[in-house]
């Protein structure tokens, strides 16, 4: 309990905090890095996978600025919540080991209860570390970088022609198949930054994030998000945007001609919507009940969704309701209550 709480270091470990930069709301800062988290160390479980146990509101870091390094048990406990949650849902995100109180008070505008979560990750390598390294035009460190993010999540880019390339590749997929996953539960992060983006392909840093009730594409939670550039349907946008920042600082490892590496990290993006898009559509397709595929699919969801959204439909209830649609006029009844205008459902079923 003690080294849960912060106050002692595991036999062994030597805790560190992060450095990377990153995109704040589309604006570049050169250093950010873990203000109030500490990374204890690796674990290799029994399963034969390495994982990153890091403690967020443990006390001041080097990069804490002005801030103290605590966390209030408000956010600890709704990381610790969301990130089960989206983990039982069975969406790639880290998880949570503990959530304990330190019984001392963290002042923000009032005096709030302070916690410590004990996070667990595939790692902490986020697109702002790579960032971080070539705004600084450490060519060696990004490579170094690369060759650690190869080693660890992606093994099988070793064996390729051009391993970079693969790693971008892998990545890219990695992401259009994690947000299509977040709009398939209506799932909003709220603060997509780029040192908020993992390499792993991990949901990460749960700030202003929530799951939709009334289905509506520029739903936003964050208070500061006043042109919802992270709203719910702009995520997809967003996550491509990120991987382009990516892209930008593994340039030189893509091919030694510019040109060729351009066309390289173009190739890589392009990938995204076609992946995305199979990911979204696919899982859309399960959810209002089709086993088999048809070319008209895409259209029958998209036109469920539009007649959600112009009714102020709840996203979670009509769906779960679909399924006792199926049994009888009693469940349709049941989804046709969620419409402030039942005819539009009646339309579309």
């Amino acid at each position: 309990m003690a080294v849960l709480a912060g106050n002692r270091v595991p036999e062994g470990a030597e805790p560190v905090a992060l450095a990377y930069a990153g995109h704040q709301f589309g604006h570049f800062v050169p250093q950010l890095g873990d203000g109030r988290a500490v990374l204890l160390g690796e674990v290799v479980g029994r399963d034969g996978l390495r994982r990153d146990i890091q403690l967020k509101g443990s006390g001041p870091t080097p990069f804490s600025r002005r801030g103290d390094g605590r966390a209030a048990l408000g956010p600890v406990l709704r990381e610790y919540i969301v990130s089960e949650a989206m983990a039982a849902l069975g969406v790639p995100t880290t998880r949570s080991l503990a959530a304990v109180t330190t019984g001392e008070a963290v002042r923000r505008e009032t005096a709030l209860p302070g916690a410590v979560l004990t996070r667990v990750a595939a790692s902490h390598i986020r697109v702002g570390t790579f960032q971080y390294f070539a705004a600084r035009g450490d060519a060696e460190a990004v490579r170094l970088l690369a060759d650690h993010a190869i080693a660890r999540h992606y093994p099988e880019a070793a064996e390729a022609e051009r391993p970079h390339r693969a790693l971008l590749d892998a990545v890219v997929a990695r992401q259009a198949d994690l947000v299509a996953r977040w709009l398939l539960i209506g799932f909003v992060h709220g603060v997509m930054n780029t040192d908020n983006t993992s390499i792993a392909g991990e949901t990460i840093d749960y700030g202003p994030c929530a799951f939709l009730d009334a289905y509506g594409l520029g739903t936003v939670f964050s208070s500061i998000d006043h042109g919802g550039r992270y709203a719910y349907g702009n995520q997809p946008r967003i996550a491509h945007w990120n991987l382009a920042r990516l892209a930008e600082c593994l340039l030189p490892l893509l091919a030694e001609d510019e040109g060729a590496a351009l066309e390289a990290a173009q190739e890589a993006l392009a990938a995204f919507g076609p992946r995305f898009e199979a990911a979204y559509i696919g899982g859309l397709r399960r959810k209002i009940g089709l086993s088999t595929e048809r070319e008209g699919d895409a259209a029958l969801a998209q036109d469920l969704l539009k007649s959600m959204a112009e009714n102020g439909a709840d996203f979670t209830l009509t769906f779960r309701r679909l399924c006792d649609a199926a049994a009888g006029p009693e469940g349709d009844a049941g989804v046709r209550a969620l419409f402030a205008a039942p005819a539009a459902y009646d339309a579309w079923a």
